[in-house]
């Protein structure tokens, strides 16, 4: 397996920069091309009783959106590095929307695990919409990271079809890596899986071993987390468990807490 497209959203907001020279990093390391989206809506007007003043309103916004989009080019531009193959592409939309419908032409999505607490703002693009819907393994960066080295990774393992998914989206990584670490955590914690998992990852010609931890319920993000710190780990990989209500997102406590708390780089797949 290989990776040949990386997509990376692109916003405003103080982590961009680092985010897209992280994409632009893994995006050489494979000889993929790296493309950055942005997006965000015009204004809603709403009733109006003057129309001219509505008019005057939508031309500043749409103005001022120019204006944005030219600003998040130049971050992306500034930032990929001139070695990288780039695309670039901006709508007048819902940021996650349109993510989410060009991620049919990515093999990796890249997006900020808190782009609105980083100040991203109306083009925020937050993670769960876009590991629920795009069909795309995502790459959740924390904030200030510029770089994943995946030289030692932990495989947060649960027998599901989401996991499953998530294990074969690292091959590219897990080939490169020093050190495979697949974990079982919890009260559906089983060895047994993990150690099929592992005997398929050594086949590929991983370095790795299968570890059982033991977590009471609704701490199993927190030993999974400590677990990789003790590894000197840079990457997670892990299934993305939840489903929509009405378009808001439940995710279940494992994928909720990695997702607001993780300090690592997370490679998640629904």
């Amino acid at each position: 397996m290989s990776i040949a497209s990386i997509m990376v959203s692109v916003d405003l907001g103080q982590s961009a920069a680092s985010r897209v020279r992280l994409a632009a990093d893994l995006a050489d390391r494979f000889g993929a091309t790296l493309t950055g989206i942005a997006a965000r809506r015009l204004a809603d007007l709403g009733p109006v009783a003057d129309i001219e003043a509505a008019q005057v309103a939508y031309d500043s916004d749409k103005a001022k959106l120019a204006a944005e989009l030219g600003r998040a080019k130049d971050l992306f531009l500034g930032n990929a590095g001139k070695a990288t193959r780039t695309v670039w592409r901006e709508a007048e939309a819902g940021p996650e929307t349109v993510l989410i419908r060009q991620a049919r032409g990515a093999d990796l999505v890249v997006v900020g695990r808190d782009p609105r607490g980083d100040g991203a703002g109306t083009f925020s693009c937050t993670p769960g919409p876009v590991l629920m819907e795009a069909g795309r393994p995502i790459l959740v960066v924390p904030p200030g990271l510029d770089r994943l080295k995946a030289d030692r990774i932990v495989i947060a393992w649960k027998d599901a079809p989401e996991a499953r998914r998530a294990v074969s989206a690292a091959l590219p990584f897990i080939a490169h890596a020093d050190q495979v670490f697949v974990v079982s955590a919890g009260g559906e914690a089983r060895l047994e899986g993990a150690e099929d998992v592992s005997e398929l990852l050594a086949r590929h010609g991983a370095h790795v071993t299968t570890h059982l931890l033991h977590a009471p319920a609704g701490t199993v993000a927190d030993e999974i987390l400590r677990f990789a710190g003790r590894q000197d780990a840079d990457l997670i990989v892990m299934g993305g468990y939840g489903h929509s209500r009405l378009r808001e997102w439940l995710f279940g406590g494992v994928t909720r807490d990695i997702l607001q708390i993780s300090p690592l780089c997370c490679l998640m797949s629904h």
